[in-house]
């Protein structure tokens, strides 16, 4: 079954300039993998060189933070909703 990916912004570009994208996967990390498959040049954005999901990037299925659930190997259920969520930082004194 497809699940629905939300794509914030900064990763549009790479998705055709799409804000939701469908992929199937039993998993997360097997839902990831098949998006990169499909839109190769996000695969650098989301994975670094050795494989592993950057840490500057948070997956969400639903609202919980996979983080604390099973990370890569959360399971999928019909009509949960990934958000790929970048993380932001800066800012300054004033």
């Amino acid at each position: 079954m497809a699940h629905k990916i939300l794509i914030p912004t900064p990763l549009r570009g790479y998705t055709g300039k799409q804000d939701v994208v469908e992929a199937e996967g039993r998993t997360v990390g097997e839902l990831l993998a098949n998006m990169a498959a499909e839109y190769t040049e996000l695969r650098n954005h989301l994975y670094a060189e050795d494989g592993k999901l950057r840490s500057f990037v948070n997956i969400y299925v639903n609202d919980d933070d996979i983080r604390y659930l099973e990370k890569e190997e959360t399971p999928l259920k019909p009509g949960d909703t990934i958000s790929i969520i970048p993380s932001v930082a800066g800012g300054g004194r004033a």
